[in-house]
Parts: C-alpha cells; structure tokens; sequence
C-alpha cells in the first residue's frame, strides 16, 4: 500500500491527523484535487504528486490518529506504515510539513498528555526531528482561531519551542487552507529548501 513512490529523489511530505485539511492544502499547494472522500481515514495510502520536470515529488500520507468506524488495529497498522515510510525516505525528504487543527491541536494534545502516553502530534514532530528531517508545522484553520498569538505559543510550548512562536517561523506556520492562505507556510519551506540549496523548487510554493 505504501510502494507507491514514485522513483524522485527530491520529496516533500505532508503528514497529520485525519482531518486536519491535509488534502485541501495539497491540492492548493499543486492545484490538482485528489479523492479525498468525506470520511476520516479514507486516504489510506500515500497520494503523490510528480507533476514536474524535476525530480521532485509530493507526498500526502494517510491520515493518523482517531478515526470514526476504523479499527483500532487498522488505525496502529497505517501509523506503523508511516513510521516505516519516513524511515526508508528520510534522505530524500527536503521538508515534512505536519499540519494541525489550529483550534483543536492544544485540546488534543492535553488530553492524550500522561506518564506513559504522548500525544501523536508532538510525538511526529519530534520523530521527524529526530531522523533529521526539517519539520514545518502548518497551523490550518487559523480563521477559526480567535485569540491567535496566544494559541500558537501554546502550541510552541507543548512542542517545546519556547515562546513566543513568531521566533520561530521557520517551524511554525499558521495557515487557512481552505481560503488559499499559506503563504507563511510557502516562506517556511522556502527556508529549508534554501538551507539545502535547492531553490529551484521555489516555484512550488
């Protein structure tokens, strides 16, 4: 289900709970729709996208976390799959972009907080770290979100960044996808593809 991969060398991925408007930012990021369904967990395996010339692909990996009417086991098998994916490809991965619910993603993360459990969010973000993979998070929603500054530092603080978020734009990006508004996220990437000189994939965000 997840050898897919186009053969590119050059990837950028987006990975995140279900529904937190993944498909809606790849689609705006490639102005390609893709079948998204309107159930959570019905992308189930990885939608790539290579449309260019260059050898360069982009990636929409399953939805994980809690899904309604899917299994317990299904839900941990799809987790393991994206684990194993970012593993194998970490190399050829410029930026893994995890998007958030930005006016659900504090409530969530606290509640999933104990001694032995950590959240799945800030669990992802800091595994991408950990394989040296730049990681952006894209805070969508944000026209939902009424006391903004105050959400995004909390947010940095359960990553542990320390607040305040705004030194921290490369990471932290707070986007409404739905309406077209990333271009925060597009300066952040922009960043790490700098970082790795491979400004000529600019033209993709």
């Amino acid at each position: 289900m997840f050898d897919t991969r186009p053969d590119r060398e050059a990837e950028v991925a987006l990975v995140g709970r279900s529904n937190v408007g993944k498909s809606t930012l790849m689609r705006e990021v490639t102005g390609h729709s893709f079948d998204t369904g309107g159930n959570p967990g019905v992308t189930r395996s990885p939608n790539h996208y290579d449309w260019a010339a260059e050898d360069f692909v982009i990636s929409d990996l399953p939805g994980f976390g809690f899904m309604s009417g899917v299994d317990e086991e299904h839900r941990e098998q799809i987790k393991t799959d994206i684990v194993q994916y970012l593993e194998s490809h970490a190399d050829d991965i410029l930026v893994a972009i995890l998007v958030v619910d930005g006016k659900s993603v504090i409530d969530i993360i606290d509640r999933h907080s104990g001694p032995d459990e950590i959240p799945y969010d800030v669990e992802m973000f800091h595994f991408l770290r950990d394989l040296g993979i730049p990681a952006v998070v894209a805070v969508n929603k944000m026209d939902k979100v009424d006391d903004r500054d105050e959400r995004l530092d909390e947010l940095c603080d359960r990553l542990g960044l320390l607040p305040p978020w705004k030194q921290w734009q490369e990471t932290i990006a707070p986007i409404t996808a739905k309406k077209g508004q990333i271009s925060s996220l597009n300066e952040a990437v922009r960043e790490h593809l700098h970082d790795q000189k491979r400004d000529d994939l600019f033209k993709f965000f």
